[in-house]
């Protein structure tokens, strides 16, 4: 549907895509893209089983398949069958079996097995397989991990079950005091808690009964065994279950106190209730601490006292120490750590490097490899196990990695490779960075077809003098001596992050002839705890001067028309859109994705209250001043720029509301707006929503920008994006 529609120019393209040569970036070139994700290495090293995900244009969804490729390079072959949906694969330790994930008719859970050591048949189920979170003893004799039977409990909402009977989300709740007076003729929602929506599962079914806990508990399987066997029963939770090379002992992480679940998430309850306090809500959400139990059961020993979180853990070949990241408190960077088994010395192995770590493995030689975001762009460290020297580099450049899987052995690591031109594809290396090669170039086709634009990082000074980085991407058919208009994008998060990536939305605006001006402002990830959280409580003031300074700096080139600029952005960058406009008008188009307007009535009607609590210090009653304050509805009377407004219906990170709010004021003040609402589309549309309403996006946005900064004033000829 859309709202206060207008004639639209047609989708901007330059002449030059009419010319011999690869052609611009159209929208609908997102159904040919293909990519590569979640690699693991066999155990003899010799193979790399990947998920390959490519669209269905004609049924509008995405398909997954698992696919393996031979290390020393070779043709990548599908390994499932083509008519299921299958993901996540990981090889059992002996090497017989590939697991996988797979949801089948007729199956006991979704986790699926195809042989190795033989002619490999049809997908099976071993009895019962464990899930893919295990840790397997080093002989894979063993799987150790952690399960609760609660399951997945609450589903997405539907008005009528099929056989008649009302859906739980009609249901009374459990204590409510009214009822239906009749159930069956009653098909609405009864809400008495907060929990009732999620962005994720839709409307949350109402509890029947009083509320359980079931805590995860230790589970082992060991290999031939079609039964688990139950460890532990206790009244918290275990979480990030490691074990020990020998198969001695399991590691996990529980409660600091060993508290029951029950008695935390009650007091999670009643602190949500509260006023913000600085000394309770500035500590990290879960203090926890780190245990070993003998792998055949017994009384949980803790190794030691760490303040705030530990995840990822993972023991050292020699089976001393375990490594683990660190996170001292919410607001603080993480570190790579190691604590001393049987000393429980705790040591930080990267000290006060800036950047925080992502993912590690212990390496043969002791050293670990860690990856961590680099600003815009990943890398991949050696760090010493005893913490001296700063982290070394050995796998980098002007991209983006990901998915890093060593084999057993580990000799070699594979991965996931994109750069600014390059949609994914897997890559292998040695361990020590080199004998890098391309495993896989499912998108070398459509790369040779398209022209997809680069982008020219910028590093720029902001108020303060503090560095901000930032990219600027040429229009596809860039020539020398003329002027084009320019986007700026901004992300969402706020604590995300733009970088050294293949992303088809700055492929689309550089495809329709115009400059694409990107950058991490203040806020960002990637730069450490200190720069991602030091504008809380101050949102719209230091990472707005950082966005407009980069268009100061783009806009003194002899190649961009400052005349004609366009905003755009989503979730915070749709706020931050729209502030924008109240802000200034140099921008000729605005479009907003996501958007929020007010954050009072965000508030009530979001999933994500927890958000603005932190940010802005409380609930909007506690700093009612700050959230009214930071509501660009406020100030809509000064907004003149022409706005397109993108919302999902069954957004309920940034619900309708707000972008109704703003719609409307925009449009009683005569200012060009247009609101397009796509139906069965979350918060994600923009990055997994339906293949069709997806490219539909890109081409209003492409619409919007090619009608207000090029139109009738281009300097470059246009033509249709379908020639």
């Amino acid at each position: 549907m859309v709202a206060g529609a207008q004639a639209a120019a047609p989708a901007a393209t330059p002449a030059a895509s009419r010319t011999a040569g690869p052609r611009a970036f159209t929208p609908t070139d997102v159904y040919r893209l293909t990519t590569v994700g979640n690699p693991a290495v066999s155990p003899d090293g010799r193979r790399v089983a990947f998920t390959v995900t490519t669209v269905k244009e004609a049924e509008n969804r995405r398909h997954n398949e698992v696919w393996m490729v031979p290390t020393a390079g070779g043709a990548p072959f599908r390994f499932t069958s083509p008519s299921t949906e299958s993901s996540n694969p990981r090889f059992t330790p002996d090497g017989k079996h590939l697991l996988f994930t797979s949801q089948r008719p007729g199956g006991k859970g979704s986790t699926w097995a195809i042989r190795l050591d033989e002619p490999s048949g049809e997908a099976f189920q071993i009895g019962w397989l464990p899930p893919a979170s295990a840790s397997w003893t080093r002989d894979g004799a063993l799987a150790v991990f952690a399960d609760t039977s609660e399951g997945g409990a609450a589903g997405s909402d539907s008005t009528r079950a099929s056989d008649g009977v009302r859906s739980a989300i009609s249901r009374a709740p459990f204590g409510a005091i009214t009822k239906p007076i009749d159930p069956k003729r009653f098909d609405g929602r009864h809400v008495v808690e907060f929990g009732y929506k999620s962005n994720d599962r839709g409307y949350v079914a109402n509890r029947a009964e009083a509320r359980r806990w079931r805590p995860a508990q230790l589970f082992t399987l060991a290999k031939g065994d079609t039964v688990k066997k139950q460890l532990t029963r206790t009244s918290y939770s275990h979480r990030n279950v490691a074990v020990s090379p020998d198969g001695r002992w399991i590691a996990f992480v529980a409660d600091s106190a060993l508290r029951p679940d029950s008695l935390v998430e009650t007091e999670r309850d009643s602190i949500a209730r509260l006023p913000y306090d600085k000394a309770r809500d500035e500590a990290e959400r879960n203090d926890t601490d780190i245990y070993v139990i003998p792998v055949a059961g017994g009384t949980p020993r803790k190794v030691a006292t760490i303040p705030g979180s530990e995840a990822q853990l993972d023991w050292s070949p020699d089976g001393r120490t375990i490594a683990f990241i660190h996170r001292p408190a919410r607001a603080k960077s993480a570190r790579l750590a190691t604590v001393d088994v049987a000393s429980g010395r705790v040591k930080n192995l990267i000290g006060d490097w800036q950047y925080e770590p992502a993912g590690f493995d212990w390496l043969s030689n002791g050293e670990l490899a860690m990856n961590a975001e680099v600003g815009g762009r990943t890398g991949l460290f050696r760090v010493r196990a005893d913490g001296s020297g700063a982290p070394r580099e050995v796998l980098g450049g002007r991209r983006r990695m990901s998915g890093f899987a060593f084999d057993p052995a580990k000799r070699q690591v594979a991965y996931v490779s994109t750069g600014t031109t390059t949609p994914t594809e897997l890559y292998i290396a040695n361990a020590d960075g080199t004998g890098e090669r391309k495993l896989t170039s499912f998108n070398d086709a459509i790369s040779k077809e398209v022209a997809f634009s680069d982008a020219e990082r910028i590093v720029y000074k902001s108020v303060g003098g503090q560095e901000i980085e930032g990219w600027l991407m040429k229009p596809y058919g860039y020539q020398s001596g003329k002027k084009y208009p320019l986007v700026l994008y901004i992300h969402g998060g706020p604590h995300s992050a733009y970088g050294e990536n293949w992303f088809d939305e700055f492929q689309n605006l550089a495809g329709a002839g115009m400059f694409v001006l990107y950058t991490n402002p203040r806020g960002s990830s990637g730069y450490g705890a200190d720069f991602t959280y030091s504008t809380r409580g101050r949102w719209f003031d230091e990472d707005y001067q950082d966005l407009m300074k980069a268009v100061d700096v783009a806009a003194q080139r002899p190649d961009v028309d400052s005349t004609r600029m366009g905003v755009t952005g989503g979730s915070y960058g749709g706020v931050m859109t729209a502030w924008v406009t109240v802000k200034t008008n140099r921008f000729k188009a605005a479009q907003t994705d996501r958007m929020i307007s007010n954050w009072w009535s965000w508030y009530g009607s979001s999933d994500a209250q927890g958000l603005t609590e932190f940010e802005f210090f409380g609930k909007p009653w506690d700093n009612p001043t700050l959230y009214d304050t930071l509501s660009p509805i406020r100030y809509i009377r000064k907004v003149k720029t022409p706005t397109l407004m993108v919302q999902s219906e069954e957004d309920f990170r940034t619900p309708m509301t707000d972008a109704e709010q703003w719609f409307m004021g925009l449009r009683k003040q005569g200012v060009p707006t247009e609101l397009v609402r796509y139906p069965r589309s979350t918060h994600e549309l923009s990055r997994s929503g339906e293949p069709w309403l997806l490219v539909d996006r890109l081409g209003r946005l492409r619409q919007w920008f090619g009608h207000w900064l090029i139109g009738p004033r281009a300097t470059t000829t246009t033509a249709d994006a379908g020639k």
